[in-house]
């Protein structure tokens, strides 16, 4: 009974540590670092790595926790009702983001993958309002397609952290196995198919 119990917490701990670890706005760092070494060099990649990460990281990252605490709110926003001021903060951070990279003639990828973040965080906004869709899934499906279409087979590596969150949300009772795999699917097809409109 006793390992049973210690297998339990174990598995838990896993559970969350990959929930906290491999949250969507965390996977901003390395799809932006990634995607900027591999469409620019020199100083070009730090200041467009910076950019990036300003509007796609920072920005939502600390208006996100700011509203957390002022609602006293657990990490996972768990109630559905919550999410909808953070995700509409981060929508706007997103399109004032592509607007900036798009006005300084950043490279077309950079500037469609920050419009995917924002066409992809609206579109869970309109979906949370009726439905608690899981956007861990979502905010790793989408960037797994853009990797997979800037990166070609190695862009797939990012499915092994999607399969991960899929897991330790179902397993944590966070979300049901049709709103983990929705919001993956519909994330996934959605980017891969802005970037095959957008990108030339």
């Amino acid at each position: 009974m006793k390992n049973v119990n210690l297998n339990f917490k174990s598995k838990k701990w896993f559970g969350e540590a990959i929930s906290l670890i491999l949250q969507p706005l965390i996977i901003t760092i390395p799809v932006f670092i990634i995607a900027s070494y591999f469409t620019v060099s020199g100083s070009s990649f730090y200041i467009l790595t910076f950019l990036c990460l300003i509007f796609a990281t920072f920005l939502p990252f600390i208006t996100t926790v700011m509203w957390i605490k002022k609602n006293n709110l657990d990490l996972d926003i768990s109630d559905k009702n919550h999410r909808k001021i953070p995700l509409l903060l981060g929508t706007t951070f997103y399109l004032i983001g592509t607007a900036v990279l798009f006005v300084l003639g950043a490279p077309t990828v950079i500037t469609v993958l920050m419009f995917c973040y924002f066409s992809n965080t609206l579109l869970s906004l309109i979906i949370t309002i009726f439905w608690k869709i899981s956007i861990h899934s979502m905010g790793i499906a989408g960037p797994t397609a853009a990797m997979t279409y800037i990166l070609g087979y190695p862009g797939l590596l990012f499915g092994i952290p999607l399969i991960m969150v899929m897991w330790s949300r179902i397993y944590l009772k966070k979300h049901t196995k049709a709103q983990v795999v929705i919001g993956a699917v519909t994330s996934f097809i959605f980017t891969w198919l802005q970037f095959k409109i957008l990108v030339p």
